[in-house]
C-alpha cells in the first residue's frame, strides 16, 4: 500500500512508550488504554494521498473496533516545515472534519517513529491486551 516500505518491529515486540500531544493539547501514552483489549496504532498524516484514500472507511471501521473494546490511536510524525500541511492545526481540522474517535497525535521529534520503525504513512501496528505486537502492516 505504501511507496517506502517499513522495516517494522518483529512479531511479540512490547509496545514502544511515548506521551505525545493530541489535537486538543492532551498527553496521551499508551497507558491511557490500559483496559483495551487490543491496541491499534496508526501512523498516518494528512497529506498522504495512501491515507487520503483509505481515510473514510477506516474512520468507519475504527468506529466499529472500538464498540468491540478496541482502542486506536493515530499518530502523525511529518517535519511540519517540509509538510506545513500535516501542522497540528489541520491535524485539528481533519479529525473534526472526518469525525475522528481516537486520538490524533503529533510526534514532532519523530522519535516515536524511530521507536516504531515507522518509515511510511499509512503504517498499521496492533498490539494485543498484553501490549505485544501480533500484526504489522
Amino acid at each position: 500500500m505504501s511507496l517506502t516500505a517499513s522495516k517494522m518491529l518483529s512479531l511479540g515486540t512490547a509496545a514502544p512508550d511515548f506521551n505525545l500531544p493530541d489535537t486538543l493539547g492532551n498527553m496521551i501514552s499508551p497507558d491511557n488504554f490500559n483496559d483495551a483489549p487490543a491496541l491499534l496504532v496508526i501512523f498516518m498524516c494528512n497529506h498522504c494521498p495512501y491515507v487520503k484514500h483509505i481515510l473514510d472507511k477506516l474512520v468507519e471501521l475504527i468506529k466499529e473496533y472500538q464498540g468491540k473494546g478496541a482502542a486506536v490511536v493515530g499518530i502523525n510524525s511529518n517535519d511540519v516545515s517540509e509538510y506545513p500541511q500535516d501542522s497540528p492545526e489541520l491535524m485539528a481540522e481533519l479529525s473534526k472534519e472526518k469525525g475522528f474517535t481516537f486520538p490524533y497525535l503529533f510526534d514532532q521529534t519523530q522519535d516515536v517513529a524511530k521507536a516504531y520503525q515507522a518509515a511510511c504513512t499509512p503504517d498499521f501496528f496492533l498490539f494485543d491486551k498484553d501490549r505485544k505486537l501480533v500484526y504489522r502492516g
